[in-house]
């Protein structure tokens, strides 16, 4: 089966695998609006709103988010952290909203931002082909620009469900993967599309750009991100994995999340509507209650740019405040990355490595991320003042329909919470 046509049957893209659930969307949360004052009685940030997210939190642990952080800061000095998880999970790991997750590919703002600080000491230019930097690596790379792949508007399709490298992506296989061999198996979009026209996100265009940041700056990319990121932050329990192991952490030595998904049964009985699947197709690692695979011990280190970092919700707000407050960037650069092109399926629109989500809270900058067991989304508003982090404990175990309502009424009242807006009444559990 040519990786065209396995790519056609199987297209589950979004943020390495981030099943789309997005943030306050749709007519039916009018009580969130954009104008929307704090209800008589009630501010966005009360005991009772506290409690009444903490409420949300376990009710989507229960119905199949199994293990969910979340970290709400207003902007106050006194985040709310709440941590949740089903009860069986407790036999493997006592979540705190503090432990160590993967983020997926929210990596990739941090990318970008580093792409970005490249051009705005004019040692690369959004202009520049993927061709001058990288000859011969990618296919049509003459007619890609730097620009392009930073919003995913490159040509290139996505490599994830190629037969090469699917085995690996659900930890089948053990097999270490770099850029350039992923770069190879990359198949064209399906239906091809001329560079620079159409939004299509895919990971490729995150691996070329770590290997041009390598070939510019001369370091490797998980120095530019100590050195130019975590460490002046001082987001100490972060860093790019490079294999399946978790470090323990500078800090306090945190402890890391356990990720799970849905055996092959129960995946392909989940994916049946919408995915072909191909038989056999599931995740490796220990069996556990519910139909349920142990993921965490799946290598991550493949995703690399596009998605291989290790964070904690707190260090993730502190690394998207600091961007969206203007610390990392000039003006001019931040200005281009929050020029977006059309991203219907992102809530609202991308820009280069940042996602503006269109809320009815309001709108909110940010990314999500997605690897298996791992599904992430963290977003501030536009100064970069508040923050919100929901971090939850599977990715395709979020595709069943109550799952998946429990999380976005979860990540939709968290996200008001943070605008200071009151939370949706028709959420779950109200």
């Amino acid at each position: 089966m040519s990786a065209p046509t396995l790519s056609r049957r199987l297209r589950i893209r979004r943020g390495a695998l981030t099943i789309a659930l997005t943030t306050c969307l749709g007519a039916a949360l009018v009580s969130c609006s954009d104008e929307a004052e704090p209800a008589a009685g009630q501010s966005a940030a009360s005991p009772a709103a506290d409690a009444r997210l903490a409420r949300l939190a376990q009710q989507a642990a229960d119905t199949g988010s199994l293990g969910v952080i979340v970290r709400v800061d207003s902007g106050d000095g006194k985040p709310v952290e709440i941590a949740k998880q089903a009860a069986w999970t407790k036999d493997d790991h006592r979540i705190a909203a503090g432990d160590r997750f993967r983020v997926g590919s929210n990596t990739k703002t941090v990318t970008a931002t580093l792409v970005l600080q490249q051009v705005a000491q004019r040692k690369i230019s959004l202009d520049d082909t993927v061709e001058k930097w990288l000859p011969g690596a990618v296919k049509g790379g003459e007619d890609i620009t730097v620009g392009m792949l930073l919003n995913h508007t490159s040509g290139l399709g996505d490599f994830l469900l190629t037969p090469q490298f699917l085995p690996s992506l659900t930890g089948q296989e053990k097999r270490t993967w770099t850029p350039q061999e992923l770069l190879a198996v990359t198949p064209e979009q399906d239906p091809p599309a001329e560079p620079g026209k159409t939004y299509s996100y895919s990971n490729a265009n995150y691996e070329a750009l770590g290997l041009i940041l390598e070939k510019v700056t001369g370091s490797s990319l998980a120095e530019l991100i100590e050195q130019k990121i975590t460490k002046p932050l001082g987001m100490e329990d972060s860093y790019l994995a490079t294999n399946a192991e978790w470090d323990t952490g500078k800090s306090s030595g945190r402890q890391h999340v356990t990720g799970y998904e849905p055996d092959a049964a129960r995946l392909k009985e989940i994916l049946s509507a919408t995915v072909d699947l191909p038989d056999g197709v599931g995740f490796a690692g220990p069996e556990r209650p519910d139909d349920n695979v142990d993921t965490a011990a799946i290598d991550p280190s493949w995703s690399w740019a596009a998605g291989g970092m290790v964070s904690t919700a707190a260090d993730w707000q502190t690394f998207l405040t600091a961007l969206n407050s203007g610390e990392l960037l000039p003006k001019a650069q931040m200005k281009q990355m929050r020029t977006t092109v059309d991203a219907p399926e992102e809530g609202g629109g991308y820009g280069l490595g940042l996602m503006r989500v269109d809320t009815a809270c309001g709108t909110v900058w940010g990314h999500t991320g997605g690897l298996p067991g791992y599904s992430s989304e963290i977003y501030t508003d536009a100064t970069g003042t508040r923050s919100v982090a929901v971090l939850t404990g599977t990715n395709f175990g979020i595709k069943e329909e109550k799952a998946a309502t429990t999380n976005k009424a979860l990540v939709e009242a968290a996200t008001c919470q943070m605008l200071g807006k009151p939370q949706p009444s028709d959420s779950p559990a109200g």
